[in-house]
């Protein structure tokens, strides 16, 4: 499949090439390139916010996962590959979801275009299985031999990871377009310390609430998030599983730990339809609430200024809730 893709995506830049680079102009779907600008194309929502936040109005930047779409989903249309190939600097995560860059990476031809993926730039995680046949695991202990070898992908959860994601964006961003050097510092600076604070705030919750389990009748992208705060949790799923219904014994395991601890919330993921979550909370009393990911917008959150900042304070709030 990966060499059909990068053979597809060959003939297609052939074509696109006479067409669309010709005149990227009026494709909407290219970077909007003003020559006074650098061009930054981004995969995902948390790099799109993290430079925009750092780079101001100094930079052109694109995001190609649209708000309201699915991520994990995601494919790139003929407008994106064109976007990539004209931009100054290329941001993408890394993992299963990014399978497809490579290809059109080997398919274009930019050798001036820095390419940075972000997952080499934090300590990676394992992810993990879920097996409540068995309960004798210990949740947010990392065993390689246990778990084999795939990281997860979704480092931008951990608030830590995203002041080092921020901080190469910045290194890159600086060393592109030195004479915006002290700019993109000072905005650096800035959003950093809004981190900080963030940081501060959710370890105060945890440290000072009632329990220390999450539960999540959902897919589990935060196990970055709980390894920061040293959270224990029961998930539906790991990771971003392509499962669709969990097993009964799962099921019935979260709903007996919900009761038995008298867990006030079980949370949901963005993009979901709560379906799990729902009908743990209705045989056991406890609420249902969102906890974002913060990998994509619905488009009116995006429509209204919804950043990371804002949507890890959202999850503060809930967590504060679930935890007391």
């Amino acid at each position: 499949m990966k060499k059909f893709l990068s053979f597809a995506l060959s003939l297609f830049f052939i074509f696109t090439t006479a067409f669309s680079l010709a005149s990227c102009s009026s494709d909407k779907g290219s970077a909007k390139k003003d020559s006074s600008k650098i061009s930054v194309v981004t995969t995902i929502f948390p790099y799109y916010d993290f430079t925009r936040s750092i780079a101001g109005d100094k930079a052109d930047i694109k995001l190609l996962l649209s708000p309201g779409s699915e991520p994990h989903s995601y494919e790139p249309s003929p407008s994106d590959i064109v976007a990539i190939e004209n931009c100054d600097i290329f941001f993408y995560n890394g993992g299963e979801s990014d399978e497809w860059v490579e290809s059109v990476l080997e398919s274009i031809d930019n050798k001036n275009m820095k390419v940075m993926r972000m997952m080499d730039y934090v300590d990676l995680l394992y992810e993990q299985s879920v097996d409540h046949d068995e309960h004798n695991h210990e949740h947010g202990e990392l065993d390689e031999h246990e778990h084999g070898e795939e990281y997860d992908e979704h480092i931008w959860t951990s608030i830590r990871n995203a002041e080092k994601l921020s901080d190469a964006i910045y290194d890159e961003l600086s060393a592109c377009d030195l004479a915006n050097k002290d700019f993109y510092a000072k905005n650096r600076d800035t959003y950093i310390s809004k981190l900080q604070t963030l940081d501060s705030e959710i370890s105060d919750i945890v440290n000072n609430a009632k329990r220390k389990t999450v539960v999540f009748g959902d897919r589990f992208p935060f196990l970055y998030f709980v390894t920061d705060y040293s959270l224990e949790y029961e998930c539906a799923f790991p990771g971003c599983s392509s499962e669709t219904e969990p097993s009964i014994s799962t099921v019935t395991h979260m709903i007996d730990f919900t009761r038995e601890h008298q867990v006030p919330v079980v949370f949901y993921l963005e993009f979901s339809n709560g379906k799990v979550a729902k009908l743990i909370s209705e045989d056991s009393g406890a609420k249902t609430m969102r906890f974002s990911s913060c990998h994509n917008v619905t488009k009116d959150e995006f429509a209204d200024g919804s950043s990371y900042i804002s949507l890890m304070e959202q999850n503060a709030n809930a967590l504060k809730e679930a935890l007391n």
